[in-house]
Formats: C-alpha cells, sequence, structure tokens
C-alpha cells in the first residue's frame, strides 16, 4: 500500500507554486470525462425540451451555451486549484492585466450580457418577424450568445450583436401573434360607385390564398384627394416576411379587377392659371 501510495504522489511537475502528481493527472482526466458527460446528458436534455417544444431551439441553443461556459470554467479552476494554483494569487499578480483586456472586451462583455437578457426575457424568439431601425425587415435566424443572425428579404444573413437589438427600437411583428395586419392602399376617379369599388377590393382579397379569412379582410374610405376617391384595403396574413410579394398580387389583381367593372384610377390632375399682364 505504502508504494501504491508513493507511486502516485510521484511528482511529474513540481515547483514553489506547481504540484502535478500522477494522482493529481488522475483527477483531471477523471473531471474531464465526468465534465464531457455532464455536457451531452444537459444538451440532449435541452434537445429533449426543444422537440417537445416546450422551449425554442434559440433559447435551448443559448441556455446550454451558457451552461457549458460555467461548467468549463468551473472545471478549470477546480484544476488549477488541484495542481496547487490558487486563483486568488492568479488574479492579483494579473490584475493590471485583466483590466486591461477587460477594458479591451468590455462591448463583448455587454454583448453577452444583453444575449442572456433577450434569452430570459424572451421579447425575440427564433423565427420572429422584426423591423429595424433602418426600415429592414428581417426573420430571426438565430439568437446567440453575443450575437444574432436575421434573414433579410434579400435573402442576406445579418450578424447583429445583441447589444443593438436591446438598445435600439425593434419593432417585433411576431411578438403578440403570428398573424398581422397590413394595407394597400388604392384611389380611384371621382364620381366612381364607392360600393362597387368596395366589394371588387373585398373579393380580390377574399380570393388571395395567403390572406387569412378568420380575421376577415375590410376596406375604408380614408379620404377625399386632390384626384382622387382614395381606400384602404385592409388584410390579416401569417406570411408577413414575404407580404409584398402578397401586396404586388393584390395590385395586379386590382387592376384586371377595375378594369372589368369599368373603375378608373386617374392620373394625378393640376390646374394651372396662367395670368395674361
Amino acid at each position: 500500500m505504502d508504494n501504491l501510495n508513493q507511486f502516485f504522489n510521484q511528482p511529474i511537475i513540481s515547483s514553489k507554486s506547481i504540484n502535478i502528481s500522477i494522482y493529481h493527472l488522475l483527477i483531471i482526466i477523471a473531471l474531464l470525462f465526468i465534465t464531457i458527460l455532464l455536457l451531452r446528458i444537459v444538451k440532449k436534455i435541452f434537445a429533449r425540451l426543444v422537440k417537445e417544444e416546450k422551449i425554442d431551439q434559440g433559447s435551448g441553443n443559448s441556455i446550454y451555451l451558457i451552461v457549458k461556459y460555467i461548467t468549463w470554467v468551473t472545471f478549470i479552476a477546480f484544476c488549477l486549484d488541484t495542481i496547487g494554483i490558487k486563483l486568488t494569487l492568479l488574479i492579483a499578480s494579473s490584475a493590471a492585466l485583466l483590466v486591461g483586456i477587460g477594458l479591451g472586451i468590455q462591448q463583448i462583455f455587454h454583448d453577452i450580457a444583453s444575449g442572456i437578457i433577450l434569452l430570459f426575457e424572451r421579447n425575440l424568439k427564433v423565427n420572429d418577424i422584426i423591423e429595424l431601425q433602418n426600415d429592414i425587415i428581417g426573420k430571426v435566424e438565430e439568437i446567440g450568445l453575443r450575437t444574432s443572425k436575421i434573414l433579410t428579404r434579400d435573402n442576406i444573413i445579418m450578424i447583429i450583436p445583441n447589444s443593438k437589438l436591446i438598445s435600439d427600437n425593434v419593432i417585433n411583428w411576431s411578438h403578440n401573434d403570428k398573424i398581422t395586419r397590413f394595407n394597400v392602399q388604392i384611389g380611384v376617379a371621382y364620381g366612381s360607385d364607392t360600393e362597387l369599388v368596395e366589394k371588387v377590393l373585398l373579393n380580390v382579397a377574399k380570393q388571395h390564398p395567403d390572406i387569412s379569412q378568420i380575421r376577415e379582410p375590410f376596406v375604408r374610405f380614408i379620404n377625399f384627394g386632390d384626384s382622387s376617391l382614395d381606400f384602404k384595403l385592409f388584410f390579416w396574413t401569417n406570411k408577413s416576411f414575404m407580404v409584398e410579394y402578397i401586396k404586388s398580387d393584390l395590385r395586379f389583381a386590382i387592376n384586371k379587377e377595375f378594369a372589368n367593372n369599368n373603375i378608373s384610377i386617374p392620373f394625378p390632375q393640376r390646374d394651372v392659371h396662367i395670368k395674361n399682364h
């Protein structure tokens, strides 16, 4: 037994501040395997929660990343303590360096803190349709710990720091409901049958397959314009990300049906009076 203890306590690396023996090495290896196994179990748990739709995929991935980082930091701290390196002494001896590094990467920490806020507040979720300050419409593809990926209507992925999503004004079209209301504005000539205009607009909206009929479309007569009677056709759709295509389809169909029903869309008109002196 004494020989066995002597073997395990045989130093591999020995100095004033570091003492690594076979015993320490075996503990570190065992902890490494336990850490890897634990993270795999946690990952499977989050995958099951996502599959059961108890949490969305973006939140699951973000929470797993946080757990992963904390676990590895704890493992490294324990390993350093095992071989005789005291974290308090390490931090104290490198305080100036850590301050410099902290100042250099404070924006990164700001982004990470913002990612955690997004994760727990859940104001943004994967597949939400959002509008950014520069009028860019996009779909949330991924919410990471530091950055998020937004897919624009031009099929371009924007990688945005999470702090921008926290500090800037962001409109979430999908926050309350997946179905969103939009409108198309139309002007018809003075003298047109306004009831017929309303009927045509509603028929066009009801025939489009991507427009909801649960929340029925409706028409508002909004103004007597300079050269036209102005209407708005309101409709609901759950395909808000591609709504500009729906609006285009409606305009094509409205133009065709107006022609079939002898409803004119006027040109802008201006009266010019010339005075002779």
